[in-house]
C-alpha cells in the first residue's frame, strides 16, 4: 500500500511513488531511482527478507522516516526471480526520460508487471517446463478452467467436475491461479492458497468472457476454435484476458488461438497416480522421475512437449501408431538419428524468442539465436528430405524453415551484437547510409577534421591554417593575421585574437553538429531500425510458432528412438482388447539407478478380463512387489505416449484410466492420518472406475489393525471382481498372504508371488514373479537384514508363535468345491500339538551364552518342525 502522507512536507519523489503505488497496491513496487531499484515501507521489509539485503531508513519529509531496501538496476535479472519464486507480484517502475535532460522530478511509470504466472523473464522461466496462469470458475456442479503460457502463446480451456479440474491442475501445475472473490472459499482447498489471486465477480460472466475472446481474436464467434459450447471454459478464459490488461500486458500478438483440452482423447492420470508413480517429480530428491529418465530431448520446445505427452497419454490407436512410425523410422536409420541429434543441439528456444518478438521484448542476441536456429532447421529439412523414408520425407514438407527471416537477420544484425538495444553496435555496415556516416564520424573524427583542413589549405593557400575546438565556440578554423587577406568571403568570423582570427564554415558547422551528436544519433537511429526489423519479423510469428511445434515433435520422437536404441526397448502393439501381455518387462527408473555391474530382473505380466482380471501378488517386504506393479503402469504410459518400452515384447489393450494406491503418507495439516489418506485415495479409485481401467493396489489396509486391514483388502478385491458394470484389470500387491484364499472363490483372481530363497534362516530376494501364493511374510527375516539386535529377533519369533496360537478360532468351514462370491471365514493358522514342546526348548536357551547365529539356526530348525507337523 502507498506510504502514508501524514506530513505536509512529504518529498515530491515520495508523492510520485505513492501515485504509482496506487495503480497496483498488491504488488511489490521496484521504483527506479538513478542506478538503483528502491522499495519503501512494507515492500522494503518484504524485499529485504526475501533477498537478504540490508534494510535501512530514510527521511520522508521533516519528521518522518520510512524503511528502504534496494539493489543496483543491472542486478534485476538476479533478484526478480527470487521475488517471483517467493510468490510476490512485482511492478517494475522505470525512468521514462533522461534525468540529464530533465529539470525536477523525472517522469516514471510501470513498464512491466511480473506475476508468478505471467513472465517473459528467462531468469524466472524454466526452459524445460511451461509456465501457466490458470483461471477457475464454477457454475452449479460444473467447473471451468483455462490455462495460458504467455511465454509460448499456448491458450487452452476445459470444463468438468471437481475431479477433472483437480487432475488438470495437478497435471499442468500452474504457477498462479485466479478466480472470482465469491468462489475463493470453494477453490482454496483445491489449490495452493499462496497461488490464488481474486478478481471481481462481474468479470466471471459468460457475456463478458465471450465478448472478450471474440474481440481479442477479431472473430464473430468461437466455432472455429472448437470451444463455442464450453461455457465455463469461456468464462475463465475471458478473465485471463482481463487479468492480462490489468497487469500491463498489452502486446499479445503471439496468442493467436485458443483450443480445448480434449479429455476424451487422453488417459486419465489423477494427482495420486502422477505422484505415486513419480511421473514428473521423484518423491526423493536423490532419485529420478519417469520424465527425468526418458527425457533425452535436446531443445526446450521438445522437453516441454514431452512433458505434455507424459501427463496426457493417448487413447486413439491411430495417433499412437503415428508416433511409433516416426520412432521406427529413426530406429532404422542410426546414422540419420545421430545427424539429427547433432543438428537439434544447435536450435535455441525459438518458441519463446518469437513470443518476445510479439511483445517487443526481444534483444539482438536472441535474434541471432533465432537466425542460427532457423539455419539449423533448414539442415533438419535436408536430412529428412534425403532420408529415403517416405514418412520423414513427407514431414520435411510440413516444416517451414522461414529462410526469409534468417536472411533478414543475417543481412541486418552483426554477429557480435550487444544484449541491450540502447548501446548501439547492433547493425551491420552498408544497410543504412546515414548510420554508416555517423559511425564514420564517431570513429574517425580526427581524420575527417584533417581532411577538411587539407582541403581548405589547398583551396586558400593558407599553409598555417589549423582546425581546433573549444567548449564556447566548438570547432573553428584559425588563421594568423599574416594570411588574413586570403580568407574566403564565405567564412564566418567567430572570434578575434591578438595575432589571429577564428572562423567557421558551413561544412565545419554541419560536421560539428554531426560529431557532437553522432553517438546519440547512432543509438536513436539503430533503435528505430531495430523496431522496423522487429515489425517485419512479427509478420512471421505464426509461421515460426508452427515451425517450433514441428521441431518439438521431431525432437520428441527422435528422443524416443535414441532411448529405445540405447536401452534395448521394443515396439509395443496397442489393441482394443481388454488385456495386457508384457514379456520381460523392466522398471526403467530403477534400472537407471543401477551400476553397470547390476542387472535388473525382468518379469512377465499377463492380465485379461476373461480369465485373469486380478493378480494377487504376495511376498515379503523388499522382494520387489511394488516395483513390479509400478513398472507395469510405466510401461503402459510409455506405450500410449507413442514410445517404445522396456520389455522384450508388449501387447497392450488401450487403458483409459490408471489408478494407484501405493506408499505411505499423511496429511497432518488437514487432520488426515496415514490410514485416512490411504482410504481417501482408495475411495476415489472405487468411485471412478471404468471398463478399461488399470488398478494398482499396494499393501492396502496396513495402516490399521491386521484384521481390519485384511477385511478391507479382501472386500476391495471382491468389489473389483464382482462390479456390475466394470471389470478393471488389477494388480494387488499385499503381505496379507491370507488373501490367497480368494483365488479359490473368485473366478478371475489368480495368485502369484515374488520368489525368495531361505538359506540358514537368511533370505535371498530372487525378484522373480512366479505362479502361486506364499504363506510366509518373512517380516522378522527382513528385520534381521536391517540389523535388528538378535535378542529382539529371538523374542519376536517367540511372540509370533504365541500370537498364532491365540488367533486360532474354531469354525465350521463350508466346502469350497465351487467358487463363491461371499467372503468365507478366515483360518489364519492351524493348531500345532508340538508348540509347547518347542516353546520349552526355546526357554532352555541361555541367550547370554549361546552364539546368536547358532540360536537362529536352532530356531530355524524348530520352525521347520512346526511347518512339517500338519
Amino acid at each position: 500500500m502507498p506510504i502514508k502522507e501524514n506530513n505536509t512536507k512529504v518529498t515530491p519523489l515520495m508523492k510520485q511513488y505513492n501515485a504509482i503505488k496506487k495503480e497496483h497496491p498488491e504488488a511489490l513496487l521496484l521504483f527506479r531511482v538513478g542506478d538503483f531499484y528502491e522499495t519503501f515501507g512494507e515492500d522494503a521489509i518484504k524485499t529485504s527478507k526475501t533477498l537478504d539485503i540490508v534494510l535501512t531508513k530514510r527521511a520522508n519529509g521533516a519528521a518522518s522516516h520510512i524503511e528502504l531496501a534496494g539493489f543496483p538496476h543491472h542486478a534485476l535479472d538476479n533478484y526478480l526471480p527470487k521475488l517471483i519464486n517467493a510468490g510476490y507480484r512485482v511492478a517494475v517502475c522505470d525512468q521514462l526520460e533522461d534525468p540529464k535532460k530533465t529539470k525536477g522530478i523525472v517522469k516514471r511509470g510501470i513498464t512491466e508487471l511480473v506475476t508468478p504466472g505471467l513472465s517473459l523473464n528467462d531468469s524466472v522461466l524454466e526452459p524445460k517446463k511451461n509456465n501457466y496462469l490458470a483461471s477457475l470458475t464454477k457454475s452449479d456442479h460444473v467447473l471451468g478452467i483455462s490455462l495460458l503460457d504467455i511465454s509460448t502463446g499456448e491458450f487452452v480451456l476445459s470444463r468438468g467436475n471437481k475431479d477433472l479440474i483437480e487432475k488438470i491442475l495437478y497435471s499442468f501445475k500452474p504457477s498462479e491461479i485466479i478466480c472470482s472473490k465469491s468462489d475463493k472459499g470453494f477453490f482454496n482447498p483445491l489449490c495452493d492458497n499462496k497461488k490464488l489471486f481474486y478478481l471481481d465477480d462481474w468479470i466471471y460472466k459468460i457475456g463478458y468472457g465471450y465478448d472478450k475472446l471474440t474481440s481479442f481474436f477479431k472473430v464473430s464467434n468461437l466455432k472455429g476454435y472448437g470451444v463455442e459450447e464450453i461455457k465455463e471454459g469461456i468464462i475463465s478464459a475471458g478473465a485471463i484476458l482481463f487479468y492480462l490488461e490489468s497487469t500491463e500486458h498489452i502486446e499479445l500478438g503471439h496468442i493467436s488461438s485458443i483450443s480445448r483440452i480434449d479429455n476424451d482423447n487422453h488417459m486419465w492420470l489423477d494427482r495420486f497416480t502422477i505422484n505415486n508413480l513419480e511421473i514428473i517429480k521423484p518423491l526423493n530428491e536423490q532419485s529420478y522421475s519417469l520424465f527425468d529418465v526418458i527425457n533425452t530431448t535436446t531443445t526446450p520446445m521438445g522437453s516441454r512437449l514431452l512433458n505434455k505427452w507424459i501427463i496426457l497419454p493417448l487413447l486413439k490407436i491411430k495417433e499412437i501408431n503415428k508416433r511409433q512410425e516416426f520412432v521406427q523410422s529413426f530406429m532404422n536409420r542410426t546414422a540419420l538419428m545421430k545427424d539429427v541429434r547433432d543438428t537439434l543441439k544447435n536450435i535455441y528456444d525459438i518458441e519463446r524468442i518469437i513470443s518476445k518478438v510479439s511483445v517487443n521484448r526481444v534483444n539482438p542476441r536472441e535474434l541471432i539465436q533465432l537466425k542460427h536456429s532457423l539455419i539449423n532447421i533448414s539442415e533438419i529439412k535436408m536430412l529428412l528430405k534425403h532420408s529415403n523414408d517416405d514418412l520423414l520425407m513427407n514431414f520435411n514438407k510440413e516444416i517451414d524453415a522461414c529462410s526469409n527471416i534468417s536472411d533478414l537477420i543475417e543481412k541486418n544484425i552483426k554477429e557480435g551484437a550487444p544484449l541491450a538495444t540502447n548501446q548501439g553496435g547492433i547493425f551491420r555496415n552498408g544497410i543504412h547510409n546515414e548510420l554508416d556516416e555517423l559511425r564514420k564520424i564517431s570513429r574517425s573524427g580526427k581524420d575527417y577534421l584533417l581532411k577538411i583542413q587539407n582541403q581548405e589549405i589547398k583551396r586558400t593557400g593558407i599553409s598555417s591554417l589549423k582546425i581546433a575546438f573549444n567548449r564556447v565556440f566548438g570547432y573553428y578554423l584559425e588563421v594568423t593575421n599574416v594570411h588574413k587577406e586570403k580568407v574566403p568571403e564565405t567564412w564566418i568570423r567567430k572570434q578575434t585574437l591578438v595575432n589571429a582570427e577564428r572562423y567557421i564554415t558551413e561544412d565545419l558547422k554541419l560536421y560539428e553538429e554531426k560529431i557532437l551528436n553522432a553517438e546519440e544519433k547512432i543509438i536513436s537511429l539503430e533503435y528505430e531500425l531495430y523496431q522496423n526489423l522487429i515489425s517485419k519479423i512479427f509478420k512471421n510469428v505464426k509461421s515460426i510458432q508452427k515451425t517450433a511445434k514441428k521441431i518439438a515433435f521431431i525432437d520428441c520422437v527422435h528422443s524416443f528412438a535414441d532411448l529405445a536404441f540405447s536401452s534395448n526397448f521394443c515396439r509395443p502393439k496397442l489393441t482394443n482388447s481388454h488385456s495386457i501381455d508384457i514379456k520381460k518387462g523392466r522398471h526403467i527408473v530403477i534400472e537407471k539407478s543401477f551400476s553397470p555391474e547390476e542387472v535388473y530382473i525382468p518379469n512377465d505380466i499377463y492380465l485379461d478380463i476373461k480369465d485373469q482380471q486380478i493378480i494377487i501378488i504376495t511376498g515379503p517386504n523388499m522382494s520387489g512387489k511394488s516395483a513390479l506393479i509400478r513398472q507395469t503402469a510405466l510401461i503402459i504410459i510409455m506405450a500410449q505416449m507413442g514410445a517404445f518400452v522396456p520389455a522384450s515384447s508388449a501387447k497392450i489393450g488401450i487403458i483409459d484410466k490408471i489408478f494407484t494406491r501405493v506408499g505411505a503418507s499423511d496429511n497432518i495439516s488437514q487432520g488426515d492420518s496415514t490410514f485416512m489418506v490411504e482410504m481417501n485415495e482408495t475411495a476415489s479409485i472405487m468411485n471412478n472406475l471404468s471398463s478399461r481401467s488399470l488398478v494398482l493396489m499396494d499393501e492396502i489396509g496396513r495402516g490399521t489393525s491386521t484384521y481390519d486391514g485384511i477385511s478391507i483388502a479382501w472386500s476391495i478385491v471382491e468389489f473389483l471382481h464382482n462390479h456390475p458394470q466394470f471389470k478393471p484389470l488389477t494388480l494387488f500387491a499385499t503381505h496379507y498372504h491370507e488373501l490367497n484364499q480368494l483365488a479359490k472363490q473368485l473366478q478371475r483372481v489368480n495368485n502369484f508371488n515374488v520368489s525368495v530363497k531361505e538359506i540358514n534362516n537368511e533370505i535371498l530376494f530372487l525378484r522373480k514373479l512366479i505362479p502361486g501364493g506364499t504363506e510366509h511374510s518373512f517380516g522378522i527375516n527382513v528385520a534381521q537384514l536391517a540389523g535388528m539386535p538378535n535378542q529382539i529377533l529371538l523374542r519376536s519369533y517367540e511372540i509370533l508363535q504365541s500370537l498364532e496360537k491365540k488367533s486360532i478360532k474354531k469354525q465350521n468351514q463350508k466346502s469350497l468345491n465351487t467358487k463363491t462370491k461371499s467372503m468365507e471365514p478366515l483360518t489364519v493358522f492351524a493348531p500345532n500339538p508340538k508348540f509347547e514342546e518347542c516353546r520349552k526348548l526355546l526357554k532352555d536357551i541361555d541367550i547370554n551364552e549361546i552364539n546368536p547365529l547358532q540360536a537362529l539356526i536352532k530356531l530355524s530348525e524348530i520352525l521347520e518342525i512346526l511347518k512339517g507337523d500338519k
